[in-house]
């Protein structure tokens, strides 16, 4: 029998890998791991604030309370002064875990 304390997790699926994609790391995001206990990752195109959650639980089994989902548009950039180049845009979510629980996203 299931205590109260006991965690339910379901088992990851291939949908749920393919929802994240990878974490994005830069220092803001950093700063936001460590003092809000906030991840902020790559997510599919196609991916709502329901699958993120849902996929998050599954892959890294921590309880995911909020889902914030930003659209990051492209960008032009020069090659070199002469060239154009575009950065391509991408949709990255930053999901709140409840407190008391830890991600360890560089595990060796």
């Amino acid at each position: 029998m299931a205590k109260k304390n006991d965690k339910v997790v379901s088992k990851a699926t291939i949908h749920d890998f393919d929802v994240i994609i990878e974490p994005v790391i830069t220092e803001k995001t950093m700063s936001l791991m460590q003092e809000q206990n906030k991840v902020t990752v790559k997510v599919s195109k196609k991916a709502n604030r329901a699958d993120v959650k849902k996929a998050f639980e599954a892959v890294f089994g921590v309880k995911a309370l909020n889902v914030n989902i930003i659209n990051v548009p492209s960008k032009e950039t020069t090659r070199g002064g002469r060239y154009k180049g575009t950065i391509s845009g991408f949709k990255k979510a930053i999901v709140t875990i409840a407190d008391g629980e830890a991600l360890d996203l560089f595990k060796e």
